[in-house]
């Protein structure tokens, strides 16, 4: 972080004095950073990619002028949902690998990574699309011989894996509890990952805003949400747990938390997708009837769930809902319209300073966001689901006031004002940049260089063209960094700060009249104006089969 804000010039201020003065009792006074990387599909994965890239000191150039190279390296958390768990997930068991080391590898075993030219549907380039889908049958009825649970979530899961995890296999071994003991994170080289989905209880359809939120780590999964309030070792949750123990006699059982199954959990929403598998050439018949006795064993209505052990059976019943259950039923983590995975992060127990927001959901007709995952969070964080709730989340305007303001084109700071006790976020909505990146969540195929020029529109959307649209932009970035901590030392806010809060920092001005249909011109004109066709991606009739699917949950 030092080297971070001494980078990017703060005039006014001696930020590396600052920063010692602040570890010099133990560095409890030093800001917390987190990066928050919404769901959004493929879509969002590459968005996020592209902010992750500009964020790494590891990314070439990214400790030039202009750029932001250290702002990852400076967070205590990074989370993702969904789509955005695909991002984190990935490179996580990759043992925090870089984004551009997988974007540039041009051989060995990081260049058949996030090879999305090939579908999910068809398996990696490399394998014979019947042993593919035999493995994926393999693995999900090993799981139900040793005597699991499993859903449609199993199969998507794995098929993740091919193209997250490790292309020749999937990575069946590879689990998120592992990445503990991974150089990177055990060394505290990397932020503490979070992935995050919601529960869906037993008969219902409709997920409610205030719905317990899980997330898992390393470590750990479970919930701060008053539904629960509790923890267990994710390494061992497929063990037999009763009132928050293993009996002594007992067996202690890894495994259940495969990587690809953890990703899956929170992208539950596309088990609709694998659901058309039917119409896929080459798929066995042994694979289709296992899903078609998995939907029907499950029902109808609970297609996009995830069944995990519950590990908090028979724990404190006067507070936990599921003390009497012996399964979970988990789904996507955007399915309560929470899409920026933002509250974990808000919790005060993390005592996070600033949150970088990373947006690629597609809230408008033509697929852009806007603001709708952070109103979600905002009218959340109105009601009280967690013991912990203190009002930390800032103020949020109406959707409408986003597109009619601009917000969702540009970089934003909410809780600027004194009011809000948690942090500042710093709302970073996919916007044209360089690239109209606006592809929909359902397309599964793209062309390398499509996925490259998504990736770069997230890089030159975080680092705004690398100053080229705003040169005060990287210590505006610092000044979010720091501004909570100016709060608390009482620090007098240098000019080149307040200029920052007063442009960047949304005043309260709202605008609720219906916009026009919002179709933004590409920001950096110098670009070569290009857009991203759903052409040839994914077959026509499959695409709007698990669109219709979709739509009808």
């Amino acid at each position: 972080m030092k080297d971070l804000l001494s980078r990017i010039n703060i005039t006014g201020i001696d930020t590396g004095r600052y920063i010692d003065n602040l570890t010099s009792n133990g560095g409890t006074g030093l800001p917390r950073v987190a990066i928050a990387i919404s769901g959004g599909g493929y879509r969002a994965l590459m968005n996020g990619a592209g902010a992750l890239a500009a964020f790494d000191n590891r990314s070439t150039d990214a400790t030039q002028t202009g750029h932001l190279g250290g702002l990852l390296q400076s967070a205590t958390y990074l989370s993702g949902l969904s789509g955005g768990s695909w991002l984190v997930g990935s490179l996580y068991v990759q043992n925090f690998t870089s984004v551009e080391s997988i974007v540039l590898s041009t051989s060995g075993f990081l260049s058949t990574l996030w090879r999305f030219d090939h579908s999910i549907f068809d398996g990696p380039a490399d394998l014979n699309i019947v042993r593919y889908y035999t493995q994926l049958f393999d693995a999900v009825n090993d799981k139900k011989k040793a005597g699991f649970n499993t859903s449609i979530t199993d199969y998507w899961g794995r098929a993740l894996s091919y193209q997250l995890v490790d292309p020749s296999d999937g990575g069946p071994a590879v689990t998120f509890s592992s990445i503990a003991n991974d150089t990177e994170f055990r060394t505290a080289q990397a932020p503490m990952p979070l992935i995050v989905a919601v529960e869906r209880t037993t008969g219902q359809v409709q997920i409610a805003a205030n719905s317990t939120v899980f997330e898992f780590n390393p470590w750990e999964m479970g919930s701060y949400d008053t539904g629960l309030e509790a923890f267990a070792p994710l390494q061992f949750v497929g063990s037999n747990f009763t009132n928050g123990t293993i009996a002594r006699n007992g067996v202690c059982i890894a495994g259940v938390d495969n990587a690809g199954f953890v990703m899956g959990t929170s992208s539950s929403l596309f088990n609709q997708a694998l659901l058309q598998i039917g119409q896929v050439q080459g798929v066995p018949d042994f694979l289709l009837n296992a899903i078609n006795d998995t939907l029907t064993d499950i029902g109808d209505d609970n297609r996009d769930i995830a069944a995990w052990p519950n590990p908090f059976f028979g724990y404190n019943p006067s507070v936990n809902l599921n003390a009497n259950e012996t399964q979970l039923t988990l789904v996507d983590g955007g399915e309560d319209l929470q899409n920026i995975p933002l509250h974990p992060l808000i919790l005060p127990q993390r005592r996070v300073d600033v949150i970088f927001a990373v947006d690629g959901s597609a809230d408008t007709a033509t697929l852009w966001p806007n603001g709708t995952a952070m109103v979600a969070t905002f009218n959340r964080s109105e009601a009280t689901t967690s013991s912990a709730d203190d009002n930390r989340f800032p103020d949020i305007p109406d959707q409408n006031t986003f597109v009619n303001l601009g917000l969702n084109n540009r970089p934003t700071f909410f809780g600027c004002s004194n009011r809000s006790s948690g942090p500042l976020i710093v709302y970073l909505p996919n916007a044209p940049l360089s690239f109209h990146s606006n592809v929909s969540t359902f397309d599964l195929k793209y062309t390398i260089e499509e996925r490259n020029q998504i990736i770069q529109n997230g890089y030159n959307m975080a680092t705004r063209g690398n100053g080229s649209v705003d040169a005060n932009w990287p210590a505006c970035v610092g000044c979010a960094i720091l501004s909570r901590s100016f709060n608390r030392t009482r620090t007098a806010v240098p000019a080149i700060c307040r200029d920052c809060f007063t442009r960047y920092c949304w005043n309260g001005t709202t605008n609720d009249t219906l916009p026009n249909t919002y179709e933004p011109a590409q920001i950096l004109q110098g670009a070569t104006e290009q857009s991203s066709s759903s052409a040839g991606r994914a077959s026509g009739t499959l695409l709007l089969a698990v669109i219709a699917l979709l739509l009808a949950i």
